[in-house]
């Protein structure tokens, strides 16, 4: 009777322990568990924590509610100026309704991934390729909204960010763009140094401006000169010399020059250039001159 007794009382105890080993769920705090009762979703989300099920007739699935990463594998695409690139992509998502992640979408890990790489032709196929290389954000931002738009409401998910990892160009197209870009950074120093020089010829002209108005300025700036070229120790000393001295040596030899020729003597009436009396052209054979006497030799 008494062996009975506690056989039968093993038998129940073992009973409970598996009823309530069927009976409860651990949820971690990451994750939102769902219970099915015979096939029927119960609107209850089970939370963290310790949980308690129907044995047999509930089946609880848990849902991971941490923001996935997955990494969008390389895709040839061709821009809208017919160039063709490789690019990768990076999308971050999570779950938001574990119902719907469950229930309207089968596998949607792969799901999301086939519609980033949908995207990504897409959205790249639209834009330029300065576009994409200067306005990354504004492409990354066209991503996320086309991925999203398919995936929020319908399934549950939220796309918390897109980004374009990597694009890979052609060598002659790299090749190009570099030469592009060699020719940007010389035109962009030329017009530095232009925009240099135009500055100093304006304080320069200001700066004449100023010590014309002082006539010791000059002699001043001539010494200062002196002193910065006497300060490196040089063998050679060059001292410039005041272009208005050479004025004033030019003025005095113009004047000079007219006086010279104010005074020069006049020349006699009937003399030539260099002051000898000109002779009076000899007349032709035969031809009568003035007097009355034929031209020719005199007669004997």
């Amino acid at each position: 009777m008494a062996v009975g007794a506690v056989v039968g009382l093993v038998i129940v105890v073992v009973l409970a322990l598996l009823l309530l080993s069927l009976s409860v769920r651990m949820v971690q705090q990451y994750q939102r568990g769902i219970v099915f009762r015979f096939g029927r979703v119960l609107d209850r989300v089970r939370g963290p924590g310790l949980q308690l099920i129907v044995p047999v007739a509930d089946r609880m699935v848990r849902v991971s509610m941490q923001t996935t990463v997955i990494g969008v594998p390389a895709q040839g695409v061709i821009t809208r100026d017919n160039v063709t690139l490789t690019v990768d992509a990076v999308v971050y998502y999570r779950v938001v309704d574990p119902v719907k992640a469950l229930v309207n979408v089968r596998d949607y890990p792969a799901a999301v991934l086939q519609v980033a790489q949908t995207a990504l032709r897409s959205v790249i196929g639209k834009a330029d390729l300065d576009t994409l290389l200067r306005d990354r954000d504004r492409i990354n931002a066209e991503l996320k909204a086309v991925i999203d738009a398919p995936t929020e409401k319908p399934w549950g998910l939220l796309i918390e960010r897109v980004e374009v990892k990597d694009v890979s160009l052609p060598e002659g197209m790299k090749r190009s763009m570099s030469r592009q870009a060699e020719a940007e950074r010389e035109r962009r120093a030329r017009v530095i140094a232009a925009d240099g020089e135009f500055q100093a010829s304006r304080r320069l002209a200001d700066a004449s401006r100023a010590m014309a108005g002082t006539p010791g300025a000059y002699q001043l700036r001539l010494l200062q000169t002196v002193v910065d070229v006497a300060a490196e120790k040089n063998s050679t000393l060059v001292m410039p010399f005041p272009v208005e001295l050479l004025r004033f040596f030019d003025v005095v030899a113009r004047r000079s020059g007219a006086a010279a020729v104010g005074h020069e003597p006049a020349a006699a009436p009937g003399a030539g250039p260099s002051g000898t009396p000109e002779r009076e052209p000899a007349a032709a054979p035969g031809a009568e001159r003035a007097d009355g006497h034929r031209g020719g030799p005199p007669a004997r």
